[in-house]
């Protein structure tokens, strides 16, 4: 019975939350992404996506960068932030079915050999359109 109310307690969650455009992000939004050096002054907010509340938990792509956030309401020490700008990446892996509980992503692989991942929910058709526009944006930015 448990593990049923933590899926339906997740499916609620994602129900609620949908991948937008930065520009509709708000100015509080924008300034908490900034505080956490995850957007410069001359960078811009792509599409957003967030699991839970976006003053908790952000996952997005830039002009610059692919970026997530994950702030521990009670206890800062398991913040998680990741990021890497675009010629730092060395591979970005799609995964579209991640198990029941989880939201499909794009793992980022650093040049580093480091790794995050940059998860996104929504209808089929927006989670391939938030994919290939990131994944295009690398792809440009590698052939300059």
């Amino acid at each position: 019975m448990k593990p049923l109310i933590i899926v339906s307690f997740i499916a609620v969650l994602c129900a609620c939350n949908r991948i937008e455009a930065g520009s509709s992000l708000s100015r509080a939004d924008i300034e908490r992404i900034r505080s956490l050096h995850l957007l410069d002054s001359n960078e811009r907010v792509c599409k957003f996506y967030s699991e839970y509340k976006n003053n908790v938990a952000g996952n997005f792509f830039t002009n610059k960068r692919l970026a997530k956030y994950w702030l521990d309401e009670r206890d800062s020490s398991k913040n998680e932030i990741s990021s890497a700008f675009y010629s730092d990446i060395r591979a970005i892996d799609t995964t579209y079915y991640a198990g029941l509980t989880y939201c499909p992503y794009l793992l980022i692989t650093k040049s580093d050999g480091t790794s995050f991942k940059v998860c996104v929910d929504g209808k089929r058709e927006e989670i391939q359109l938030f994919f290939e526009e990131a994944l295009d944006l690398w792809a440009r930015r590698n052939d300059k």
